[in-house]
């Protein structure tokens, strides 16, 4: 079993920049694992905000595409969102996750960390 934990989330003021944290425990993440982030705002359905697989390859989504970057440590199982100049309607629960498509397949979610973006 393999338990995912973030940090790095807080309160920030606009315009500011934070990098959230999540790292794989337990028996490791296989090959061929795809990271990730999505949030869920207040009200909101649950949105992805970037992928990385393990060849490297990013995904973001549009809002975000030229202010947050993702990037992974394979060795240290960890997966990083560097987010800067964000606004108020960035502000909800960040959440990462592992999934492997291959077999074995697996989904793993870690419990989420709330960013508020706000004055």
């Amino acid at each position: 079993q393999v338990q995912l934990v973030e940090s790095g989330g807080g309160l920030v003021r606009p315009g500011g920049s934070l990098t959230l944290s999540c790292q794989a425990y337990g028996i490791g993440l296989l090959g061929a694992t795809t990271l990730g982030w999505y949030r869920q705002a207040p009200g909101k359905q649950r949105e992805l905000a970037a992928t990385i697989t393990s060849g490297g390859t990013t995904n973001y989504a549009a809002s975000m595409e030229d202010r947050f970057t993702i990037s992974r440590h394979n060795g240290k199982n960890t997966v990083y969102l560097q987010m800067n100049g964000l606004k108020p309607e960035d502000t909800a629960i960040y959440y990462c996750y592992a999934r492997r498509v291959v077999a074995p397949t697996y989904t793993y979610w870690g419990q989420g960390t709330q960013v508020t973006v706000s004055s």
